[in-house]
C-alpha cells in the first residue's frame, strides 16, 4: 500500500497508523474535507453577522448562504451581480470568503516546498483574521500539515470513493430504504457495477444482417 486518503476523523487515522506499515508517510488527508473545514467557518462568520446585521435592522445578507459556500466559479450566472455586489460590501463574511477562495490555490502547487511556504503565508492571514471560526479551522489545518502536504507525493484523494459512496446513498433514497440487506447489495451491484443495459443494432459480418445485442449478448 503507497498512500491512504482519509479525512482527519481520529479512528481513521489512529487505525491506518495500527495496520498500515509507515503510516506516516502514506496518510493524505483528503482536500474536499480540508477545504469543507475551512468552508464551514466561512458559514459560522456568515451566521453570526447575519444574526447582528439583522438585529440592526440589516438584511444584507438574508438568502446568501449558498452563494459563500460555492466555488466562485460555480456561482450561478442569474446571482452573479447579486453575489458581487454583496462580496464588495465591508463584510467579515466577505473577509472569510476570501481566505477560503485563497486555500483553493494551495493544491495546485507542483512542489511540496512551494506549497508549504504558501500555506505559512495564507496560515498568517488567516490567524491573524479576527474571525474566530476561520482561525479555529486555520489552526486545524496547521496541526494536521505534515500529512496535508503528503499529497504533494501522492496526489491522491477520496473523489472516486466519495463519488461511489453518493451514488449508493442515492440508491437506498430512491428504494425508500431495504428491508432486506442482500437485497440492497443486488441494488449497488446493478446501479454500480458497470453493467450496459442498453440494446443496441451491431453490423453481422457473416449474414450481412443486424444482430440485436443486450448487455452484449445476440437477442
Amino acid at each position: 500500500m503507497r498512500a491512504v486518503a482519509l479525512d482527519m476523523w481520529d479512528p481513521y487515522v489512529a487505525a491506518t497508523r495500527a495496520y498500515v506499515p509507515g503510516a506516516e508517510d502514506k496518510i493524505v488527508f483528503d482536500k474536499f474535507h480540508l477545504l469543507c473545514t475551512v468552508t464551514e467557518a466561512v458559514d459560522k462568520v456568515r451566521r453570526q453577522e447575519h444574526k447582528v446585521l439583522r438585529a440592526e435592522g440589516e438584511e444584507r445578507l438574508k438568502g446568501t448562504k449558498y452563494l459563500w459556500l460555492a466555488n466562485a466559479e460555480n456561482v450561478p450566472e442569474w446571482r452573479r451581480a447579486e453575489f458581487e455586489a454583496v462580496k464588495g460590501e465591508n463584510l467579515k463574511t466577505g473577509r472569510a470568503w476570501a481566505i477560503q477562495e485563497a486555500l483553493r490555490r494551495f493544491w495546485k502547487y507542483r512542489y511540496r516546498q512551494w506549497a508549504a511556504d504558501y500555506f505559512r503565508r495564507w496560515y498568517f492571514w488567516a490567524t491573524h483574521s479576527r474571525l474566530e471560526p476561520v482561525v479555529s479551522a486555520a489552526k486545524t489545518l496547521q496541526a494536521h500539515l505534515s500529512n496535508i502536504l503528503t499529497y504533494f507525493r501522492h496526489r491522491l484523494t477520496n473523489a472516486t470513493a466519495e463519488g461511489l459512496n453518493s451514488k449508493i446513498q442515492m440508491v437506498k433514497e430512491m428504494a425508500c430504504g431495504f428491508r432486506n440487506r442482500e437485497h440492497y447489495k443486488t441494488a449497488i451491484y446493478f446501479h454500480c457495477g458497470g453493467l450496459d443495459l442498453y440494446p443496441r443494432l451491431e453490423a453481422s459480418a457473416r449474414t450481412g444482417g443486424l444482430t440485436t445485442t443486450y448487455g452484449g449478448h445476440p437477442l
